[in-house]
């Protein structure tokens, strides 16, 4: 697999953690999610809010790869 295509970092049952091109919307990232690791919950994959739990929370995180996979960001979702 190329370094400049999307890629799951972590897959668990009800929360998984994608890496993405920084510019692609949620509805972008769920529909890679859910391509690649359906979600078995009736609302599907979505993407973790920012500040709920935590107002300083990123939903979106620079990858720490950056010479390799510039431009990409780190993204949490929970089913």
């Amino acid at each position: 697999m190329s370094e400049q295509q999307p890629m799951v970092i972590r897959a668990g049952a009800l929360s998984m953690q994608v890496c993405v091109p920084g510019d692609w919307t949620d509805e972008q990232v769920k529909a890679f999610a859910d391509k690649e690791n359906v979600c078995g919950t009736e609302n599907g994959w979505f993407v973790r809010n920012t500040g709920k739990r935590d107002p300083n929370y990123k939903a979106r995180v620079a990858c720490a790869d950056v010479v390799i996979r510039p431009g990409f960001v780190h993204i949490m979702l929970d089913a």
